[in-house]
């Protein structure tokens, strides 16, 4: 009898914990875009297009005055709002940011393409080998450029 007991008792904490963990959970399918608040929509835009290499996509006509939109991945996108007033802050490598990968062994390249632009930058090896190139845009965002960490 106790083992009875025991046995239901397991199977009902067991069910409703599944039950509660999936009606809880969401479900992310992707990565669909990242929205970033910027001062001047033509420097930004130029700086992420001749910078950072994104191809731009087609934004509908009632809203190409104030946004501009890049292709990063398939179905992944960066999306750039006009309307920035207040200067980003508590943005920087070790805090707010965000990253991009790139190709393995690509970071020499990077690196003399930023100090041809005479652009500022942060390049550092990762734990694992792997380097990491941080670099931030006319409005202040850090971009961490990353490499796949080294096998």
């Amino acid at each position: 009898m106790n083992y009875f007991r025991l046995t239901t008792v397991f199977l009902l904490l067991t069910t409703s914990v599944s039950f509660a963990q999936s009606q809880s959970a969401i479900e992310i399918l992707g990565y669909n875009h990242v929205g970033l608040y910027v001062k001047d929509l033509k420097e930004s835009a130029k700086f992420y297009r001749e910078i950072i290499g994104l191809k731009p996509v087609d934004v509908p006509d009632n809203l190409v005055a104030i946004r501009r939109w890049f292709q990063i991945a398939p179905n992944q996108q960066l999306h750039l709002l006009l309307g920035r007033n207040e200067p980003v802050t508590n943005n920087d490598k070790n805090g707010g940011h965000f990253s991009l990968t790139i190709p393995k062994n690509s970071a020499d390249k990077i690196e003399a393409f930023l100090k041809e632009k005479n652009l500022p930058y942060v390049r550092q090896k990762r734990f694992d080998g792997a380097f990491q190139i941080y670099v931030t845009d006319p409005d202040g965002y850090v971009i961490e450029l990353n490499e796949p960490k080294v096998e």
